[in-house]
């Protein structure tokens, strides 16, 4: 994280003192990781976060926070930014949604990592196309019976709970509602591992006569597609701020690098191409930043919804880390593509990102109709 940022006007003295806190605190960690074992790596970050107090702030929902946080763990580790998103994100909908009960019920257990989240929208025919989902809830008395499939569902193995996001009826996006699903309910399967480049705990979930009582319904029937928009509505600016974070670390450990690298009787850092490179590096950081951070200011001072903002935000600091992290690896040379070096890692950790929440396709889409609205 650069120092500068948090002194931007889009954060008070509260913001910066929370941050001077996490940040000295994640200083002082040492959470064993796995690439091998990504699911126990999770549940390691999870108990260290839990430990220190700081998954609270996945149920405030303070983005600007969020955004600070998610950036400094992406800095020091994928798995540690994964571990503290989907406590948030797995949650969020309870938090914004629930009634009472369901509240006191989950979310004591997400800040204290006893239970793990997931928010289970995606399947294989609708990942961003949300209005075609197919897995179905019929009513049942005073149960709802769920049936279908969902799939590249982050902690699928680990989950304690599931938002799940089901049809109900036949009215297109109307005709969704979203419920809360515990991992151990009797019809539920979740043993379908998903392997990718950068090592995340991903699954599938089968459900087959699964029985939810009617009381695990976030919000009215009918209201899942509104629950699923207003919940990445504030996550996905958070994106954008885990894209920084691994942008911000490749930027940090290619000038180190350049600098030292000697070519030609000089260093690497001396070659106006170099510096064409590192130009374009620090010009997208900056700007990815004002992005997120606008977005994430934006949501926090009270506005309903920041689509066309946090859209813009995902999309262009996801794009640009990609960018930045190519670079890197460039100028790395063969050490760039190296099993083990760290602008390789980030290099695969940085690529789902400008899929997951929206690929960036989809937020052009969504960013085009504000703008065709607004005129």
């Amino acid at each position: 994280m650069d120092a500068r940022v948090v002194a931007w006007p889009f954060f008070d003295a509260e913001h910066r003192e929370q941050f001077a806190r996490f940040q000295a605190w994640l200083d002082r960690q040492s959470v064993p990781e796995d690439e091998s074992d990504p699911e126990g790596s999770v549940r390691a970050w999870v108990s260290a976060l839990a430990s220190g107090g700081w998954l609270d702030a996945c149920t405030k929902l303070d983005v600007r926070m969020l955004c600070l946080m998610r950036e400094s763990l992406a800095y020091r580790s994928a798995l540690a930014d994964f571990a503290f998103a989907m406590q948030g994100l797995g949650s969020g909908a309870i938090t914004l949604f629930a009634a009472d009960a369901l509240k006191e019920r989950y979310l004591p257990n997400v800040r204290s990592g006893s239970a793990i989240a997931a928010f289970a929208l995606s399947e294989r025919e609708a990942g961003s196309d949300v209005a075609a989902l197919a897995t179905s809830a019929k009513r049942d008395g005073d149960a709802y019976v769920i049936d279908g499939e969902k799939t590249w569902i982050s902690n699928a193995g680990i989950a304690g709970f599931f938002v799940v996001f089901t049809r109900t009826s036949e009215a297109g996006s109307k005709g969704l509602s979203a419920f809360v699903v515990d991992a151990a309910t009797p019809g539920l399967d979740a043993s379908v591992r998903i392997e990718t480049i950068s090592p995340h705990p991903l699954g599938t979930l089968t459900f087959r006569g699964v029985r939810v009582p009617a009381a695990q319904r976030l919000a009215g029937e009918g209201d899942g597609f509104k629950i699923a928009m207003a919940t990445l509505d504030v996550f996905r600016s958070t994106v954008g701020a885990a894209a920084l974070g691994f942008a911000r670390r490749a930027y940090d450990e290619t000038r180190a690098h350049v600098r030292e690298r000697r070519l030609f009787g000089a260093p690497l850092a001396a070659l106006q191409m170099t510096q064409a490179s590192i130009a374009d590096m620090a010009l997208d950081l900056d700007a990815s930043a004002l992005l997120v951070y606008r977005a994430a200011w934006t949501k926090d001072e009270g506005a309903a919804r920041v689509t066309r903002e946090a859209a813009m935000a995902k999309l262009y600091a996801t794009e640009a880390a990609a960018r930045i992290c190519d670079r890197a690896v460039q100028l790395f040379g063969g050490r760039g593509v190296t099993r083990g070096e760290i602008v390789e890692r980030l290099y695969r950790d940085v690529r789902a990102l400008r899929i997951y929440e929206g690929a960036s396709e989809i937020q052009k889409i969504v960013i085009a109709r504000a703008a065709l609205e607004e005129a």
